[in-house]
């Protein structure tokens, strides 16, 4: 092959660590790749490859996963699932507990995964792609977008409370980046989702760039209010719009576009 080949998207192809091509196809992440190689579980011109500095050929050599040949697609999957309460971040649960795979076309799209996670009881956009890189850049911890929350909590935020989430409040694994703090009211429509609130509750708005375990949960809780519910309506450059909770979308190309400008510098 010559280094003047290309895809059907002008991109053009030279051999490729074999973890990197199982990225791109969709397959897994490059960790998870990584991992489906040292299993064994990966061949290439049908020997089992396991060693992670691996080259291959993408026009040229033939690549399989147990079994099941791989190539790269003409274009990676991206889009958006309006992530309803009850449902667990994962593709498979062994536990039998309803999960987001039963609520994305999967079974279309081979290789389509969540990016992140949102807790079983929080709701909102959730991103899905079968673009392994893309995904990695987006997880990385360099990647700073902002993720922006609605929270029900119990009781009202004082102006010292957000000041200490907006200069950065500790938390038990370290402290937190600064966040932006918007107390709403509950005629503002952002809060409509929260229409059926409990008296006793009010709604922040929280916008944070870092994506520690139950993190807006917990910095809320460290000034003294518990969250009742949690929606996530901004992740990065995309918006939460034109579905309802269950439904998923396709990515616009606009969207798509300013997704993959902000992971620059992170492949």
């Amino acid at each position: 092959m010559t280094n003047s080949e290309q895809t059907s998207q002008g991109e053009r192809i030279v051999p490729m660590r074999l973890q990197k091509f199982l990225a791109r196809a969709g397959v897994a992440s490059r960790r998870g790749s990584e991992n489906l190689m040292t299993a064994g579980r990966v061949r290439v011109n049908g020997a089992v490859t396991t060693e992670l500095g691996s080259k291959v050929d993408p026009l040229v050599d033939v690549v399989t996963v147990d079994g099941r040949e791989v190539r790269l697609a003409d274009g990676s999957v991206y889009l958006m699932l309006y992530k309803p309460a009850g449902y667990v971040t994962t593709m498979r649960d062994p536990g039998g507990r309803r999960c987001v795979a039963s609520l994305v076309p999967s079974d279309r799209y081979p290789g389509l995964f969540p990016v992140g996670r949102l807790d079983r009881d929080t709701t909102g956009l959730l991103l899905f792609t079968t673009d392994g890189e893309a995904a990695q850049a987006l997880l990385h911890p360099s990647f700073e977008k902002k993720k922006h929350y609605l929270a029900l909590v119990h009781g009202w935020l004082t102006h010292a409370e957000a000041k200490a989430l907006e200069d950065g409040i500790e938390l038990d694994d370290g402290p937190c980046a600064p966040a932006r703090v918007e107390a709403l009211r509950m005629g503002d429509p952002r809060a409509a989702i929260f229409a059926d609130a409990p008296k006793g509750t009010s709604v922040v708005g929280l916008t944070i760039h870092e994506g520690r375990k139950h993190q807006v949960k917990r910095m809320l809780e460290a000034v003294g209010h518990e969250v009742v519910r949690l929606h996530r309506d901004t992740f990065g450059p995309l918006r939460l719009t034109g579905i309802e909770p269950g439904q998923w979308r396709m990515l616009t190309d606009g969207e798509r576009a300013r997704l993959l400008e902000a992971t620059r510098g992170e492949r």
